[in-house]
């Protein structure tokens, strides 16, 4: 009932979902992301007689100010029954158990098969058989800038402009175009400087297409900004995963194959890409060779936030997955972790190397990565500490993870088979009268640095200064249709078609110096914003005098057009496969059961780094989202739904003095697969960090015969498994 709101002072209008349904077009969307026969429910952006999950939308309250909307819509009288909750994926497919959406008749999303290679053989051979369940709890993506929309709808003109703190703007606006009904043509999506995103920002959201609708119906511009407490129930979640998995192996550490099972809460909603994080079982068999390998995939919906891509997406609960089956290999067999990791990587010889899934790695020797990390971080000497500091009573661990992830989601054919839409790079440069350049890129950065990065490829093709290069991104109106940026596929994509457009822009200038010099275009030299004719550099023409030509008809060859400007579409022949060696050193204290970070190492290879700063900057970020996970974050629901974690004060993410100063060194091997030979790095440290802690964190609790800690590592957990046999050491 929202008559009481809306007689409250300074409301324009509420609207509920039965009043808004008739207005979509279409539900949010879902892509097929791995799994096309997937079960789910229409998701409109406002419910309508049922509620799923704390956080979902049920009823717009718009009012001239933001206390006035938050008291109008105290007023909002709902009257709920309630229903049984799920919120334990195991017990939502149990018999009997509630069914959350009556038209699927099921909790049961899908239920996957990723097989290759002969498992049954490979379990028959193995010397060695393990059983293990690793858990990825939900967490709360929490970038330092939640949501935000302005929607502003002009009557007169039938368009509509939406401002968006969104990863996808390309996409929001293709959506609210078909949601809400609009041509495609008469809206237009701007992504301002964007405060963080980390996949959180990913999807079409129903606030999205709520604001704007409600400034249609108004006729006037609508603001809706979100408060942390909102930002933590309704944008989406990431991971929410339990890992079970089989281990063949032999006793020298070989490993014959493994059989994964993936359970993934989706949560109440398939989101737009909710079923991205299978990934994580086409990429599981990481940077090693094994003979088989058996996985299932299995979603299922519960009663809470939907959940959705969040830094790595899939890719870090693969490398979990993958690094503490070394590990657990090594305590089983008793053979060094390093060892069990050289006995199983995948040879530099074998590269391009193709996994059992059938995926193609580009190009890497994933041994000097590892020697290199053990070597900064002095793997013996520590081994040697860690057995002093055991018999005074001081708990050392060293942890690695030697990971390989996939990204630049770009092929256009595999990811149109894979997500539903083929993924490119795009850019325009356009070198102006008087010689400064604009770029227009695909990707829509917020955090990464794209301005800088694209700047400086422009600038080392064409010789312009990078001050006198404008990169501009996020506004729809500007250029072609982008993919975005997720998946640390923007310099992968946009970067090279950056330099691709640069150096179509490039050829085109060498025509003009070579006409303007009265030369042959095959004679003419360009380099560091010259042209010259071979032999002759004295005698050169500036790019910005090649500008200016190219708006002179009559100064330009016969036939050419005017202006100085290329576009480009690229489409890469392969992902980019970057990896590297991280090592975590910690001190478990054994009286509290608190884990300190000693030291953490990493080397890493993103191929080409065009702005080496940027790249450890990127990485910091990552290891610290990594850290988090293995030894804060937690997202905890009751038994009722309710979300206990729903502020900073509860979810707790770590800070500058929980960190240790990261040791950063790079390999450098250059992809074979774009001109640049660039592999992503933005989520490369939240791969790699989290199994590094937690191997880390599990050698050091050897004494104590725990074979595994659960995320995130808690004092009180920690301290609970060494005490779990009376604090007996073994």
């Amino acid at each position: 009932d929202t008559t009481r709101a809306k007689e409250a002072d300074g409301v324009i209008a509420v609207f509920t979902g039965k009043e808004l349904l008739s207005e979509f077009g279409a539900p949010l969307p879902v892509t097929d992301c791995f799994v096309p026969t997937k079960k789910y429910p229409k998701h409109y952006p406002i419910a309508v007689d049922k509620v799923h999950y704390v956080g979902e939308p049920v009823a717009i309250v718009l009012a001239s100010s933001q206390s006035a909307a938050e008291d109008a819509a105290e007023r909002v009288e709902v009257r709920y029954e309630s229903l049984q909750p799920v919120v334990d994926i195991e017990k939502a497919l149990e018999k009997g158990a509630p069914v959350i959406h009556d038209e699927l008749g099921t909790n049961l999303s899908y239920d996957t098969k990723f097989a290759a290679g002969d498992i049954e053989a490979a379990f028959r051979e193995a010397e060695v058989k393990i059983t293990q369940r690793l858990m990825q709890q939900r967490l709360i993506p929490v970038a330092v800038e939640p949501r935000g929309v302005v929607a502003d709808y002009k009557p007169w003109a039938r368009k509509l402009t939406i401002w968006s703190s969104t990863q996808i703007p390309h996409f929001v606006k293709v959506w609210a175009a078909v949601i809400l009904g609009i041509p495609e043509s008469d809206v237009r999506v701007i992504a301002p400087e964007v405060g963080g995103g980390f996949g959180s920002k990913i999807r079409v959201y129903p606030e999205e297409i709520m604001t704007a609708l409600a400034s249609r119906r108004l006729g006037r511009p609508v603001k809706w900004i979100e408060d942390r407490g909102e930002n933590t129930k309704a944008t989406h979640h990431g991971r929410s995963q339990i890992w079970d998995v089989e281990i063949a192996a032999m006793r020298d550490g070989t490993v014959l194959g493994i059989r994964p099972t993936q359970w993934l809460d989706l949560g109440a909603y398939c989101s737009q890409f909710g079923t991205f994080q299978v990934l994580g079982m086409l990429v599981a068999q990481g940077a090693y060779r094994m003979k088989a390998f058996d996985g299932r995939a299995v979603g299922i919906y519960t009663n809470r936030t939907p959940t959705d891509a969040y830094r790595g997406a899939g890719r870090p609960e693969a490398t979990y997955l993958i690094e503490r089956v070394m590990d657990l290999v090594a305590q089983a067999t008793g053979v060094d972790p390093v060892e069990v990791r050289r006995k199983n990587f995948v040879r530099v010889e074998d590269q391009p190397f193709t996994t059992l899934l059938g995926l193609t790695y580009d190009s890497g020797d994933y041994r000097i990565t590892l020697d290199r990390a053990l070597q900064m971080v002095d793997y013996e000497g520590l081994r040697r500490e860690q057995a002093e500091k055991r018999k005074q009573g001081k708990y050392l661990g060293i942890g690695l993870s030697t990971y390989i992830e996939i990204c630049g989601l770009g092929p256009a054919v595999p990811t149109q088979a894979a997500v539903g839409v083929s993924l490119w790079g795009m850019s325009v440069v356009n070198v102006h009268f008087t010689g400064k350049a604009t770029v227009i890129i695909g990707s829509s950065p917020h955090g990464q640095g794209h301005e800088t990065t694209y700047a400086q490829v422009a600038a080392d093709v064409l010789g312009i200064p990078v001050g006198d290069i404008d990169v501009q991104h996020g506004d729809t109106a500007i250029g072609p249709m982008g993919m975005d940026t997720y998946g640390s596929r923007s310099t992968a994509l946009d970067g090279n078609a950056v330099h691709i457009s640069a150096m179509k822009v490039q050829e085109k200038a060498k025509k003009i110096a070579a006409h303007l010099l009265e030369a042959a275009e095959g004679d003419v030299v360009y380099e560091g914003g010259k042209a010259y004719v071979k032999g002759t550099p004295s005698k050169a023409v500036t790019i910005q005098e090649i500008a200016v030509a190219a708006f002179q008809t009559s100064r330009l060859p016969k036939g050419m057009e005017g202006g100085l400007e290329a576009t480009t579409f690229f489409d890469p022949t392969n992902f980019v496969w970057p990896f590297g060696a991280h090592i975590a050193v910690v001190e478990v204290d054994g009286e509290t059961g608190a884990t300190r970070i000693l030291r953490y190492v990493a080397v890493d290879d993103c191929g080409t780094r065009i702005n080496p700063m940027i790249v450890d900057g990127q990485l910091h970020g990552g290891i610290a989202q990594g850290i988090g996970q293995a030894l804060f974050e937690e997202a905890v629901y009751d038994d009722a739904g309710q979300l206990r974690t729903g502020s900073l004060l509860d979810y707790l993410v770590p800070t500058a003095a929980d960190l240790p100063s990261f040791e950063l060194e790079a390999t450098i091997t250059p992809s074979p697969v774009n001109p640049l030979g660039t592999k992503g790095i933005g989520e490369a440290g939240t791969i790699a960090s989290s199994p590094a802690i937690i191997n880390a964190i599990v050698d050091a609790l050897a004494p104590f015969g725990v074979k595994d800690v659960a995320m995130p590592a808690t004092p009180e957990k920690v301290w609970q498994l060494m005490h779990r046999n009376g604090g007996t050491k073994r």
